[in-house]
């Protein structure tokens, strides 16, 4: 038998942890998600984009092209040497168009992804925490816009007015938040019952700073996987505008219209005139939802249990 000393160190037995109360060693550490490996989903989305995004913006200063002279000895020349992806109807390099166009693509649908996540995260974190009557109210305007047809509105929009890329970016944002909305509510409601928001306002804390401090930085995770999604859906409705002809004037250009441009001339076997505008839009998109997907893994175990 062993004797302890009065002074002796008591003998710590297997499988058990004292806690130290008072130095919040008494809770249960949970992994932050910086600390988590990266998901596969979200480096290969990531790779795809900087990929593209090299392509876009520094291609053009490796592949010279000129894309406003128009050449019709040129037209609708197949890929060669001289023209790796051949040339269009009006004799300008494919290439060298497609990384012009991808600019404005994606420039388009980063500001209206960016402007619709705001603004639907801002409309629904307030509608969720003021509740009541408000909420009711906000909702419902919500409710009104999604039963409005969003492609009359768009193309409603965009044959009064002068379509512009700015016009276009609040045009997609202004039918692109809702869905945003409807889901940071829902966050915000259940952000609005935990204890540090209701100590904060017991300590004397604003509405308007528990929203901006507390619930909007705690629905980050949510907000930051709808953004992916949100650039998604506006490069591809920037596509369909711009196929139907309501999209940028030229000499702008983007994926959209090499599509619409190159759909009068699959018949006659050009196909390099819709094929390489076509799998740019899927792999910008595939990509972006590659990395919603990987956000989403990541931010598994945020606040708000997404």
């Amino acid at each position: 038998m062993t004797v302890r000393g009065r002074h002796a160190a008591p003998v710590a037995r297997p499988g058990l942890v004292r806690p130290r109360l008072g130095t919040g060693h008494d809770r249960p550490v949970q992994p932050a998600a910086a600390a988590r490996p990266a998901n596969p989903a979200l480096r290969v989305g990531l790779a795809i984009l900087a990929i593209m995004v090299l392509f876009c913006y520094i291609g053009p200063l490796i592949y010279r092209r000129d894309i406003l002279q128009v050449n019709l000895l040129l037209s609708n020349r197949a890929p060669s040497a001289a023209h790796l992806l051949g040339t269009d109807p009006d004799g300008i390099d494919v290439l060298g168009r497609l990384m012009t166009g991808g600019q404005l693509s994606l420039e388009v649908g980063l500001a209206a992804g960016l402007l619709a996540a705001i603004i639907g995260s801002l409309w629904g974190a307030i509608a969720g925490y003021l509740g009541g009557a408000a909420d009711a109210f906000m909702m419902r305007v919500v409710d009104a816009a999604y039963a409005f047809p969003v492609i009359v509105l768009l193309l409603l929009l965009t044959a009064i007015f002068q379509p512009t890329p700015e016009l276009l970016v609040f045009v997609i944002a202004g039918t692109s938040w809702l869905s945003t909305a409807r889901l940071v509510r829902g966050a915000a409601l259940t952000l609005g019952n935990r204890e540090f928001v209701q100590a904060v306002l017991a300590m004397g804390g604003g509405r308007l700073r528990v929203i901006v401090r507390h619930i909007a930085p705690n629905a980050f995770g949510l907000i930051a996987v709808n953004v992916s999604f949100q650039i998604a859906d506006a490069i591809v409705v920037l596509a369909t505008l711009s196929y139907l002809g309501l999209g940028v004037q030229p000499p702008s250009s983007d994926w959209g219209d090499m599509i619409a441009a190159g759909a009068q001339s699959i018949y006659s076997g050009y196909w390099w005139e819709i094929y390489p505008a076509g799998a740019a839009i899927i792999l910008v998109v595939v990509a972006l939802n590659l990395v919603g997907d990987g956000l989403r893994d990541r931010f598994a175990g945020s606040p708000i249990g997404y």
